[in-house]
């Protein structure tokens, strides 16, 4: 079996500062790379802050806080990925972008390191015939927020060996996740699941049956959800969401996966949810206000 000790993650956005916390947490050498210095000096303060919660919560020691700190290091240059044992692409959900990224790591990679994508939707098979190592290559789909959501999708392509996912599933057991194994089909298990939820609360929104805080009320209350769906979808992302409902409309050819019309619509606007401000709600008032 593959030993992995050292951990390259590429996108420093908020999964990949996610999966680089919980890897150093138990132990790994971690390389975090981003096209940008500023993003990447942002993800080790948040890292930082999201670890200082743990140590006030007695679910860490200050020591292990700053050993765990000390085995992340960061840059732009994907040679930095020349040792690792594994690479973990944590890009934004787009499958042109994810193959450009892949054709310039493998260059840098020793020709037994594994590499994982922590696509939220995308054929993996596909994905793994961009790389010159279909067979080293599968899905570890992180929930958000990684450090605190206890579930991992493993995804096989077709060409991923037993090795490899051995290996993957052995490094989800060792940083405290457990795994849910996936077949290779639009959207795995959570998301084939999830988003024709979320896609059906803003069919419900943009129908008129319900107002945003009627529509999360009564799922709330209703269906005992910790969250509404619009306020879920606000917290994941409406850009994800679209790409999500996307992947599944082309992927699977049936029409009850058609994306909300209003969903496409507030992503056009930029209102993307709380990472832009507003999305379902408007997030520059205390408490957020429905925008609808």
């Amino acid at each position: 079996m593959s030993t992995i000790t050292k951990i390259g993650i590429i996108g420093a956005g908020q999964m990949g500062s996610g999966i680089a916390h919980v890897c150093a947490q138990a132990g790994y050498s971690i390389v975090l790379n981003d096209i940008s210095e500023d993003v990447l000096t942002k993800s080790v303060s948040l890292i930082a802050k999201n670890m200082d919660r743990q140590v006030q919560k007695g679910k860490m020691s200050e020591a292990d806080k700053t050993a765990s700190l000390d085995r992340i290091k960061t840059g732009t240059d994907m040679a930095l990925f020349g040792d690792c044992d594994l690479v973990i692409e944590a890009a934004t959900e787009n499958e042109s972008l994810k193959r450009d990224i892949f054709k310039k790591l493998v260059p840098n990679l020793k020709p037994e390191a594994l590499i994982a994508t922590n696509t939220s939707s995308i054929s993996i098979t596909r994905l793994a015939a961009s790389t010159d190592r279909p067979a080293k290559f599968m899905g570890m789909h992180f929930m958000n927020p990684v450090p605190v959501m206890q579930l991992v999708e493993l995804i096989r392509g077709i060409a991923t060996d037993e090795e490899t996912f051995s290996a993957v599933r052995e490094l989800t057991a060792k940083i405290g996740k457990t795994a849910a194994v996936a077949e290779d089909f639009p959207a795995f298990i959570v998301n084939r699941i999830l988003l024709p939820m979320i896609n059906e609360a803003v069919y419900t929104l943009y129908e008129g049956v319900g107002g945003v805080e009627a529509i999360d009320t009564a799922l709330k209350l209703g269906a005992n959800h910790p969250m509404g769906p619009l306020e879920l979808a606000d917290f994941i992302g409406l850009d994800t969401c679209l790409a999500v409902m996307q992947v599944l409309y082309e992927g699977l050819a049936d029409s009850k996966y058609r994306p909300c019309p209003l969903l496409v619509k507030y992503v056009e606007a930029g209102w993307v949810g709380r990472k832009a401000g507003r999305g379902f709600y408007d997030y520059s008032k205390n408490p957020p206000v429905p925008t609808r």
